[in-house]
């Protein structure tokens, strides 16, 4: 009895321990190769790999600007036989970052794509983005940054309680918070967080809009995966988490079907989902 309340008290420091960091955005498109089109000539990312598997009737497709053991991918996903989504209203954006936003809106144009915001300096600031729409109508927003290790620098989600939220992201993945942005002109709040500070790794956009508390969720968008060295350890975790914060565990600890890699999944406080994948078993899916 004593190991195990040792155990459960040192549960809560196991997400600062544990080696942690966003591997993939995770989404759903009508058309894979239309997507990866897009997404390398437009973007300028690279096709990483892509798998087929058809006992579950799906195809990804996983794409980014550096190797998947040492960067975050987009991970693409086509289910047989479905041609379109609903975003909904609660995902905000992808944002990628280039030296030059000028000169990637004019290629996009020049490829046929939509350009929402043009290119120019952000209200108050000097930091120059614009705003685009990939085929499937997700937004990406553009940031002007001289350099950076990661191209791919946030996803941003839109979340009800927002001080929730951080204690959430904290606790049950642990993330830091390394800045809250208020923009009461514009009448939102939103927290930076994510497992490494400036623009060394692709972080988590969390945003409030004053006085909104829900948003529809759609069936587009999916998830983070995050990896663990211990899915069944961080799994037991976020339970704890869940039953202080809220939130809803979707897939206990285990191998996933046709891949045996092992994963634990759960949905937050807002409904946003999770992914922790095992270290180990995401290595040998890459080899």
């Amino acid at each position: 009895m004593a190991e195990s309340s040792t155990a459960n008290a040192e549960l809560p420091e196991w997400p600062k321990k544990d080696k942690r960091r966003l591997l993939h955005a995770v989404y759903r498109v009508g058309d894979l190769d239309r997507s990866i089109k897009f997404y390398t000539e437009c973007f300028g990312m690279k096709l990483l790999r892509k798998r087929d598997v058809p006992e579950e009737k799906y195809s990804n497709a996983f794409l980014g600007y550096g190797p998947e053991e040492s960067h975050c991918a987009m991970e693409l996903t086509y289910n047989y036989g479905v041609s379109s989504y609903d975003i909904g209203t609660g995902f905000g954006n992808f944002a990628i970052t280039t030296q030059d936003v000028y000169k990637m809106v004019e290629d996009i144009k020049a490829k046929g794509g939509t350009v929402t915001r043009e290119p120019g300096p952000v209200r108050g600031g000097t930091t120059v983005i614009a705003f685009v729409n990939d085929p499937d109508g997700y937004i990406f927003e553009l940031i002007q940054i001289s350099a950076t290790p990661e191209p791919l620098c946030h996803v941003m989600l839109k979340v009800g309680d927002l001080e929730r939220a951080i204690k959430f992201y904290e606790k049950a993945l642990g993330m830091k918070l390394f800045r809250k942005v208020d923009k009461p002109d514009d009448k939102y709040t939103l927290a930076i967080m994510g497992y490494a500070g400036g623009n060394e790794t692709n972080v988590l956009e969390l945003t409030y809009n004053y006085d909104v508390t829900e948003y529809t969720k759609g069936n587009a968008y999916a998830q983070l995966a995050i990896s663990t060295d211990d899915v069944y350890k961080s799994g037991e975790v976020v339970k704890l988490v869940i039953e202080e914060l809220g939130g809803k565990i979707t897939r206990q600890p285990g191998p996933l079907p046709g891949i045996n890699t092992k994963i634990t999944s759960f949905l937050d406080p807002d409904g946003w989902k999770t992914v922790l994948v095992d270290n180990e078993d995401f290595l040998k899916e890459l080899q």
